[in-house]
């Protein structure tokens, strides 16, 4: 055998040797795969077999984690989220026989849309904004400061007795409409509750009526036209008067030839009556005072929080159950409207 057979081998194999035992020797080259770092802490760090692996500041799960998390139809996304709900293997299998897409919870057309807050019917808003600031301007320079000192000067019986007196005079006003709206068990109790505080309250400075369960009520011919069928009315604010709809604006020409002050003759007495009225109301409407500071558009809050009110004034006692309503819904008394016998009239001009 010739003898560069024999050795060509053997170089092949000593030089294959050699470029082994040189790449073992060498450092590892880098690699664009991220390195997992244990999450080493140095109090009440967990050890190394149980500390979370992370890479790149990303959790990364283990093998049983990643695969409880299938089972149990969660998964994190490439950021490390929370968990989020995956289709299962069912739902994967179904969509393949079936040519349907998977179920997910985040956007499921058949859900119903989202709740959205009543806002009223307003296409006169630019004209109502301008008198909103008038009547604003009015109640922080007038009102306000009047409704102030009233409360400072005047005890609270008095003011109580106040207030009675003139729940008391709008009864009547009460119960004509009620019996116009189909109530004839309401317009009864109102016309009893005026007659009891009249007679045993004194006047109604004093409320015994309320002393014999008989339940307060307040309508008036705004209302009375809602339940006739003007129910959707735009929004109107009114000088001195506020809020209303263009309903409730011919509802005050409905009750102002009944109201028992405007009967009076003498102009001092009923503007002196009309002006302690006014500012009775103006001192039970510091609650809604709390309410407004701080929004961000006190007129949209105003306007949307008194139609919904209204609303439940009309129909609320038909369509609506009373313990699922808030309270300011329920309370007549806590939060009155400027009633038509409040205004005082031009002198010269016939009350009746």
């Amino acid at each position: 055998m010739s003898p560069s057979r024999i050795l060509l081998p053997c170089l092949l194999l000593s030089l294959a040797a050699c470029a082994g035992g040189q790449q073992s020797a060498r450092a590892p080259a880098p690699s664009d795969t991220p390195v997992a770092v244990v999450d080493a802490r140095v109090d009440g760090a967990p050890d190394a077999a149980s500390a979370p692996v992370v890479a790149d500041g990303v959790p990364v799960p283990d093998a049983g984690t990643a695969q409880a998390a299938l089972q149990e139809g969660a998964y994190r996304d490439d950021a490390g989220g929370e968990p989020v709900l995956a289709p299962t293997e069912a739902e994967l299998d179904y969509a393949v026989l079936y040519g349907e897409e998977p179920y997910d919870p985040v956007a499921d057309p058949t859900l119903p849309d989202p709740a959205q807050m009543q806002v009223g019917y307003d296409p006169w808003e630019p004209f109502n904004r301008r008198m909103h600031r008038v009547n604003d301007a009015i109640d922080r320079t007038v009102a306000r400061p009047l409704a102030t000192a009233y409360m400072n000067v005047v005890p609270r019986p008095v003011r109580l007795g106040v207030s009675n007196f003139f729940n008391n005079l709008g009864q009547p006003v009460s119960a004509v409409n009620a019996l116009l709206q189909g109530k004839p068990v309401q317009a009864g109790q109102a016309l009893a509750r005026f007659v009891v505080n009249a007679t045993l309250g004194i006047g109604g400075i004093f409320d015994p009526a309320s002393d014999a369960e008989i339940p307060f009520r307040s309508e008036d011919f705004g209302q009375t036209l809602g339940i006739w069928g003007w129910q959707n009315s735009r929004y109107l604010e009114l000088p001195l008067f506020g809020p209303r709809t263009l309903r409730d604006a011919f509802g005050i020409v409905g009750d102002a030839p009944l109201s028992p002050t405007r009967q009076l003759n003498d102009d001092q007495v009923r503007f002196a009556l009309q002006g302690l009225q006014l500012v009775d109301l103006r001192t039970q409407l510091f609650v809604v005072d709390r309410m407004r500071e701080g929004a961000a558009d006190d007129y949209a809050l105003v306007r949307d929080a008194w139609m919904q009110r209204r609303q439940y004034q009309i129909f609320g006692d038909v369509q609506s159950d009373d313990d699922a309503l808030p309270d300011y819904l329920l309370d007549d008394e806590a939060l009155p409207t400027v009633p038509a016998d409040a205004m005082p009239v031009i002198p010269g001009v016939p009350v009746n």
